[in-house]
């Protein structure tokens, strides 16, 4: 085969039998998940109970650890929380707080998500819950009214829909936070 005129041959030099390859270094980050994985079951559900207060939820991550990678252990943080039972559901939902506005928030915006959020309590008998993760914290007030208004329409099954799947969010944002933070 011949090569065109704009592509030189290339030569290799004469090589011994032997090669010399460099060695490959490879730094292994320390694992994320080391603290968590070997924490005692006690403390890994204490902490686990901070992201979401399921007792069964945070057993359940607890009692399968190892996890090898953070995405694994976000993948069971979501199956656990999807299987939370209503009264699970309802115990999570109980300790719950109303989301915090920003210390900037005009006193008619703390009145109007007061009352806004005991409509929404007398109507559902829980918490507001809703996740503003990545949320730019201008946003966050406008965001949560909007939130409470518009799910005050749903009937109350829907809205436990909603809400445990606001659950989850909140858990895995938490979750990530723990682990990667002061938590383990």
């Amino acid at each position: 085969m011949t090569r065109g005129s704009t592509l030189p041959a290339h030569r290799l030099p004469h090589l011994s039998g032997r090669l010399a390859i460099p060695a490959q270094t490879r730094t292994s980050p320390v694992p994320v998940l080391h603290g968590f994985n070997t924490a005692s079951a006690d403390e890994a559900r204490r902490v686990l109970l901070t992201c979401l207060h399921s007792p069964r939820w945070a057993r359940r991550l607890a009692d399968h650890r190892p996890y090898p990678t953070m995405d694994s252990l976000l993948a069971a943080s979501d199956e656990a929380a999807y299987d939370l039972t209503p009264d699970d559901l309802a115990e999570a939902l109980a300790a719950e707080t109303l989301p915090t506005l920003p210390d900037d928030a005009y006193e008619a915006a703390h009145m109007a998500l007061s009352a806004a959020h005991s409509a929404y309590e007398a109507r559902f008998g829980h918490v507001f819950v809703i996740c503003l993760d990545g949320l730019p914290p201008p946003e966050a007030l406008d965001h949560v009214l909007e939130g409470i208004r518009s799910r005050l329409a749903n009937d109350p099954e829907d809205e436990r829909v909603v809400a445990a799947e606001e659950l989850r969010r909140l858990a895995r944002g938490r979750l990530v936070g723990a682990v990667r933070g002061a938590g383990l």
